[in-house]
């Protein structure tokens, strides 16, 4: 039950062989079980989740029910749910239990999915490798002496250990995609705008967005069904019709043109992840699909771009943390200036005030122009040299982190390298568009490698049936880690 796909799991519910309470319970046994292990899951909450769980049980004995209901889902600790803790894996919010739901909460609940707990992530979704957690390091069920990715690294350790059915996650520089390639699942990062931001704990506004975790594209199709919508309350939400991104699942791919950009396999690629990719690429050629060689030249320029705007919208973000309305405050202080500076001091982590401090310094006088106004332009540069790339091909493909799984510890105490996880996925959300990682197969050490697909604006039901008829010619993504 634990391997059935989330099509299998609804019939599965829908004729009555496992009730929702039963298939909720198995994944809480497995989470008791396992999670103290890899530490995927921060908070859980058996009674809610059960409750859930009979609710949904409810709706399919009556015939209201959706393709999700009674599904266990487990959220990202970046979306406020009513009655939750909701930690963003800080200090600061430690003791924080949401008082309304994310927009992708009530989005989920309105399907009858059974929300299993919340996943462990980077402080404030800040970090490659979900070892900058207050509530610890997240372990690779591939191998728990390497990390799982960032910053969504529990969602995907708790999907590749099948300690929930699918999960939620955030991106905002690749902290979907980098972290499913190297746990060895599949991840889409949708366009900029289709999944409504309200609810979901912000770190850098015109960058972060919400988008699915599971093992295949097919759960992805599935999910992306249910998160994306209109929601007025969030100012960047786009109005657009809702769509079926199952539709065009089984599409054949002859003639589909797909873009290798030469700066994607440069220097900095391990060899067995370049492998892979061309494997990856050998097996669309056989589908039918014609190989297309671009060029992306400002990409080169995506990580110092990003550690230049992604902090600075931090700082304005993360200033609301100030120990007077909620989250943490130090238990001692002389004066409201005394009790600022000792509660964040306090109540970040290294990484997140790091880039506070960055972020604040791009935004002071004398050098907002020399560097955060400069950004922007290239901001804009990257997004062009994508919308030149898109006129010669329907998709662009690559790997989707320069290497598999890093040793916890490996890089903690050089930043840059840290950052050079995401040199390929950056990209995608300076543009602001789609992007997914799909299993491949297995580098050094047995390690997962992923697979990018980088599509055009709302280009995602294209993008699911370019990974689904992949995974119908392999098997990497039906690989499960030893021991689960």
């Amino acid at each position: 039950m634990i391997n059935a796909t989330l099509k299998q799991l609804s019939a599965q519910l829908a004729g009555k062989k496992i009730s929702s309470a039963e298939l909720t319970l198995l994944y809480l046994d497995r989470i008791a079980a396992l999670n103290p292990a890899l530490n995927a899951y921060i908070t859980t909450d058996a009674e809610t989740s059960l409750a859930q769980a009979r609710a949904a049980d409810a709706m399919l004995a009556c015939g209201s029910a959706q393709p999700l209901t009674g599904i266990p889902i487990a959220q990202k600790d970046i979306f406020c749910a009513k009655g939750w803790r909701t930690t963003c894996g800080s200090k600061m919010l430690a003791n924080f239990v949401s008082p309304y739901d994310a927009h992708v909460i009530e989005q989920f609940n309105r399907a009858g999915a059974v929300n299993l707990g919340k996943t462990n992530m980077d402080e404030f979704a800040m970090g490659s490798s979900n070892e900058t957690s207050y509530f610890g390091a997240v372990k690779n069920p591939w191998d728990q002496n390497a990390v799982p990715g960032g910053s969504s690294g529990g969602a995907a350790s708790a999907v590749a250990a099948r300690l929930c059915a699918a999960a939620t996650g955030t991106d905002t520089g690749g902290s979907i995609r980098q972290p499913a390639a190297l746990c060895g699942i599949s991840g889409l990062k949708p366009t900029y705008g289709t999944v409504s931001r309200y609810g979901m704990i912000a770190f850098a506004s015109s960058l972060d967005q919400a988008g699915p975790m599971a093992r295949s594209a097919e759960d992805l199709a599935l999910m992306l069904n249910v998160m994306t919508g209109f929601d007025p309350r969030d100012s960047t939400s786009l109005q657009r019709d809702k769509e079926d991104y199952a539709r065009d699942l089984n599409k054949p791919l002859a003639g589909l043109r797909i873009g290798l950009p030469k700066e994607f396999f440069a220097e900095g690629l391990s060899q067995d992840v370049a492998g892979r990719v061309s494997e990856a690429i050998a097996e669309y050629k056989k589908l039918g699909a014609n190989i297309v060689e671009i060029s992306l030249p400002n990409s080169r320029l995506a990580v110092p771009v990003y550690y230049v705007l992604a902090p600075a919208e931090a700082s304005s973000n993360l200033s609301r943390f100030d120990g007077v309305r909620y989250g943490y405050r130090a238990p001692e202080y002389t004066d409201l200036a005394d009790m600022y500076e000792k509660s964040r001091a306090q109540g970040f982590g290294a990484e997140v005030k790091r880039r506070i401090m960055i972020g604040t310094y791009v935004l002071s006088h004398g050098y907002y122009d020399a560097y955060y106004l400069q950004a922007q332009k290239i901001r804009r540069l990257i997004a062009q040299d994508f919308a030149e790339a898109f006129q010669q091909c329907d998709v662009i493909m690559g790997p989707t982190s320069p290497s598999t799984a890093f040793k916890l510890g490996e890089k903690g105490d050089d930043p840059v390298q840290m950052y050079l996880s995401d040199i390929y996925t950056i990209a995608v959300n300076l543009a602001g568009l789609p992007g997914m990682s799909v299993p491949c197969g297995f580098g050094a050490n047995n390690m997962p490698v992923g697979l990018q697909i980088i599509g055009n604006y709302f280009a995602e039901a294209q993008m699911l049936n370019i990974a689904h008829q992949y995974q119908l010619a392999t098997d990497w993504h039906s690989r499960a880690p030893q021991g689960v």
